[in-house]
């Protein structure tokens, strides 16, 4: 038996909902992590909508990344702050000219 979606439109804007396949950035602490899960997003307005399991994961994800639990985290690189995004927009139209 199929089970029942919670919501047949967005809740935010009405629009029609199709289940896909996203990618959910997550932060705990410092650290951020990646992971590929499925949704159901609004085709009108983008918003997601995540299954109770999912957001149980997310939870459970955010709270290893506090506590700098990630052994079992694949490390694919490194993160970076921009503080003045004006001055790095002006740097760009510098290195373009």
């Amino acid at each position: 038996m199929k089970q029942k979606k919670p919501f047949d439109k967005c809740p935010v804007c009405g629009g029609e909902l199709q289940e896909k396949d996203v990618e959910k950035l997550l932060k705990g602490g410092d650290n951020t992590a990646m992971i590929n899960v499925r949704a159901e997003v609004c085709l009108h307005c983008g918003e997601r909508l995540y299954s109770q399991e999912t957001v149980k994961c997310f939870e459970e994800i955010r709270r290893k990344l506090e506590i700098k639990d990630v052994v079992n985290f694949q490390l694919i690189g490194q993160s970076y702050r921009v503080t003045h995004e004006c001055e790095l927009a002006h740097e760009c139209e510098l290195a373009h000219e």
